[in-house]
């Protein structure tokens, strides 16, 4: 199964498309935001993604930080606090995606209430991405849904019967372009906490394109998935995890990413095609590393050929090892030096 994001085909056959998680690691600020598109399109990302909210659509004014948020940001202070000094207006999105098109890399991002999938369909996005923590939030996804875009849904913290409800709120709708990501719900989760085969099972049942929504640390599981099917991999990213902020500390920083970039193409390079072909190179050691068939004796003229008179030697000759049931028992027509290549016209039945 295939998909079109923009101009870019994604899924079977296709590179995996990477999408550089700007998210809020701008900070409130649109220059910063605008050196993180430069830094994912300098890296190969083919998208940058970030986040459009209104915290007062959000978050409740007393709800409290995650856990990982009060560590990355300080205990003090409420989540709506925090997350309402991220925000960035309609007009920053706009000069955002304007800046993204100049650039040419990509852009979309995750729209969090309704007016924001409205701002995100004027700004023709070609793709909206539903987080984990909404993938339970039906009116949210049905509004996503009418834009006929392609709808990349995480996964994290959600059931099957979950993933399951919300892709056929999806697809009552008419549309059946859906990437599922698989995704852990933590920042950064433990390494065995993993589990990337779950994205077997996700494309088994649900028959879409698959990926992974990566919140670990470094790049081992991003190139796992890869590995065992991932057609889509984000990664947070960051200018530097240095920086204050709530995500920033789980993010890769420029250099990283380009990394991660890199290896992912020397990973779907190195997985080939399940066509068993042989190499130019294999083609070349085949001669000199497989085996004919030679005397291992003299052998006079009339006698007739017994197993343990054959040598199994290196180069192969015209006889293949795998031929010795041709001449075993035959007569040979000539005398044969010991060491001498065996060939099919020295014997007679």
């Amino acid at each position: 199964m295939k998909l079109k994001i923009g101009k870019r085909f994604v899924g079977d056959g296709e590179p995996c498309f990477i999408v550089a998680e700007a998210g809020v690691n701008h900070n409130g600020s649109l220059k910063l935001a605008k050196k993180l598109i430069d830094a994912a399109a300098k890296a190969g990302a083919d998208a940058v993604k970030f986040q459009s909210f209104r915290a007062d659509k959000l978050v409740l004014k007393k709800t409290p930080k995650a856990g990982y948020q009060k560590r990355t940001t300080g205990k003090k202070g409420t989540q709506y606090q925090m997350l309402k000094r991220l925000e960035l207006s309609e007009k920053e999105q706009r000069a955002l995606a304007k800046y993204a098109k100049i650039k040419k890399i990509i852009f979309f991002s995750t729209p969090y209430d309704l007016e924001s999938v409205e701002l995100l369909k004027s700004l023709r996005v070609p793709a909206y991405k539903v987080a984990s923590a909404d993938i339970v939030n039906i009116p949210l996804i049905e509004r996503i849904t009418k834009t006929k875009k392609p709808v990349i849904m995480s996964t994290g913290m959600a059931t099957l019967g979950e993933v399951k409800h919300a892709i056929g709120t999806v697809r009552s709708a008419g549309n059946n372009k859906i990437i599922l990501m698989h995704c852990i719900s933590e920042y950064p989760p433990e390494i065995k906490d993993s589990n990337l085969r779950v994205m077997q099972t996700l494309k088994r049942n649900f028959g879409t394109v698959v990926g992974y929504s990566d919140n670990s640390a470094g790049l081992i599981t991003p190139l796992a998935a890869v590995a065992l099917g991932a057609k889509v991999i984000e990664k947070h990213f960051t200018l530097s995890r240095r920086m204050k902020g709530p995500d920033h500390f789980a993010s890769l920083e420029p250099d990283e990413f380009k990394q991660m970039v890199e290896e992912i193409r020397t990973v779907e390079s190195a997985l080939g095609t399940e066509k068993k072909i042989l190499t130019k190179a294999e083609k070349r050691n085949k001669r000199v590393m497989r085996r004919g068939i030679y005397a291992a004796v003299k052998i006079k003229k009339g006698t007739r050929v017994k197993i343990g008179m054959l040598a199994f030697m290196r180069p192969e000759s015209s006889l293949k090892s795998s031929d010795y049931k041709k001449v075993v028992g035959k007569k040979v027509t000539k005398d044969i030096k010991t060491g001498q290549e065996l060939k099919l016209s020295y014997f007679k039945a």
